[in-house]
């Protein structure tokens, strides 16, 4: 299973990203990593990898207004990857966020082992729909 991993906009901040860039690799997952992207950028990237799950990493205070974005780009263009975000997410903003169709957001100090959980669950999903 294909993951991109990004973060959003100029944010400075990459050390989570590229941990979860190299725990889903650990575990089996090709990772894709883009390192800093805006929403157009990323969407771009989605359209030409063709993943099966997205991850961005916000710690900027950004994702108010850059994940709402991207995920009306990727609707927009037909990109059906479920979007995880993580970072310094205000617990606040987490329902918001949802309503935009983010299937996930990870916080500071959540278990990377919630990650890969969720992860490997997603792969069994997708596994189970190839398989029909």
């Amino acid at each position: 299973m294909k993951v991109l991993v990004a973060i959003l906009g100029l944010d400075s901040h990459w050390r989570g990203s590229v941990m979860v860039a190299r725990v889903l690799k650990d575990v089996g997952f090709e990772v894709v990593y883009l390192g800093n992207q805006f929403p157009e950028q990323l969407v771009a990237s989605a359209l030409q990898e063709d993943p099966a799950l997205i991850a961005v990493s916000s710690l900027s205070g950004s994702h108010g207004v850059l994940v709402p974005e991207l995920m009306r780009l990727l609707r927009a263009h037909g990109v059906q990857a479920p979007v995880l975000v993580g970072g310094a997410i205000p617990p606040q903003d987490v329902p918001a966020l949802r309503e935009t169709g983010v299937a996930e957001v990870f916080g500071p100090g959540r278990p990377l082992d919630d990650l890969t959980a969720f992860a490997r669950d997603l792969a069994a999903t997708e596994r189970g729909r190839s398989s029909r």
